[in-house]
């Protein structure tokens, strides 16, 4: 028998940080999952629910910053008797050209991290705080960095290369990609529901959230994403402008003389469909409010168009398309908003079923579409804690 080991999964995002305590041995059992939320802002929710989803905290809180969320959750499992890690794994944005897998950390280690800063300002900082204080917490627990970047390691050239000259690709200016533990998490639920010639065939997965990206892979690879460099680019997100003409920011730079630090604040966080709209980040409210804003119905009609566009460029890039996997917050949750992407795309074989929709079912393609539709919730941290598990039994000393 497999020895049993606590592994906790802390997922720091830009504004928030999710987490997951699980036990491993001939299996996973999920022992607590939570989240703190809105860090840096008024009005934030510190959640804990045990393995059966009991409620076991609720609160409000205000965090200043990420080490003081990252504070008050592990002050929260340090309280616990049956929660102390044997392990823990942390979800890294960006891992730059050097890391296209996981990693044990080490202070070396999480010293280069720092020079990628600038690849995801929003994220790589506060992850990094987020390890930090976790080594303080957990001296000598192992911990282990799982990139979101890795899945779209093998991008090819033609999709990875921005067209610039040499000496600025050379400095690692390329196509990235992200939402790789989704992505991973998503192929191997696809696999297990649809089988492994649904996980080989022609599938995008559409990862639809606060942060929102799609990926095109074909025979179990990724060929193409929408996210590039940063986690910035490609499809219109909650506050994210996406896909934005570099011209645009040349004449924000000489025309309006914004600096870059305005335009990095403009571009990721008063932007998208909060930007747009002029209302809220928020897909339910402008949902809501879409029949009497018309401001409100165009940020949602912009955010479907340019979600239909990548559908079908990905449906181009792959020869074809097998299966859509809808999943994030948004893609998961809002039939309305999978139906939108989907009208109209009838001649690429996509037709959906009112009623399954509706129900968010797990399939819902009509019978006979020739392109199967499926609603999938993710979930990263069980792939942290699968990867983290796997770099332990690997690792001499921690089997």
């Amino acid at each position: 028998m497999k020895p049993m080991k606590r592994i906790l999964a802390l997922n720091a995002g830009s504004s928030s940080i999710k987490f997951s305590l699980y036990r491993t041995g001939e299996g996973e059992e999920l022992l607590y999952s939570g989240f703190l939320d809105r860090i840096g802002r008024e009005g934030g929710r510190f959640s804990v629910r045990d393995g059966r989803g009991h409620v076991l905290e609720n609160d409000s809180v205000s965090p200043s910053d990420h080490r003081a969320a990252t504070e008050s959750i592990l002050s929260w499992v340090l309280s616990r008797a049956d929660a102390k890690p044997d392990a823990v794994g942390h979800r890294i944005v960006h891992g730059g050209q050097n890391y296209s897998g996981p990693v044990i950390l080490s202070p070396d280690m999480l010293l280069s991290l720092t020079s990628l800063f600038p690849y995801a300002p929003e994220h790589l900082p506060p992850a990094v705080e987020t390890v930090r204080h976790a080594w303080r917490v957990f001296p000598g627990t192992v911990q282990v960095a799982c990139f979101d970047t890795s899945f779209h390691a093998s991008l090819p050239p033609v999709a990875r290369c921005y067209p610039l000259p040499a000496e600025v690709r050379g400095q690692g200016v390329q196509r990235y990609g992200f939402h790789g533990l989704s992505y991973e998490y998503l192929l191997g639920e696809l696999e297990r529901q649809g089988g492994r010639d649904a996980a080989m065939g022609k599938v995008i997965l559409a990862h639809l959230g606060h942060g929102a990206s799609m990926a095109a892979v074909k025979e179990g690879r990724s060929i193409d994403t929408s996210m590039g460099f940063s986690p910035a680019g490609g499809l219109v997100m909650s506050t994210r402008t996406g896909d934005l003409d570099p011209g645009v920011i040349l004449f924000l730079l000489q025309q309006k003389r914004m600096n870059a630090a305005e335009i990095k604040e403009m571009v990721n966080l008063r932007s998208g469909l909060l930007g747009f709209s002029g209302i809220s980040d928020d897909m339910q409210v402008l949902l809501a409010k879409a029949t009497e804003n018309l401001k409100a119905g165009e940020a949602v009609d912009m955010f479907c168009y340019r979600a239909k566009q990548y559908v079908g460029s990905y449906a181009a890039a792959m020869g074809g398309l097998d299966t859509i996997v809808f999943s994030g917050g948004i893609g998961a949750n809002s039939p309305e908003i999978r139906a939108r992407i989907c009208e109209g795309l009838e001649f690429l074989g996509i037709t959906v079923e009112p009623a399954r929709n509706l129900a968010s079912a797990p399939l819902i393609s009509e019978e006979g579409s020739g392109v199967t539709v499926r609603v999938i919730e993710t979930n990263e941290e069980i792939v942290i804690v699968r990867h983290t598990l796997k770099l332990l039994e690997e690792t001499r000393g921690y089997t």
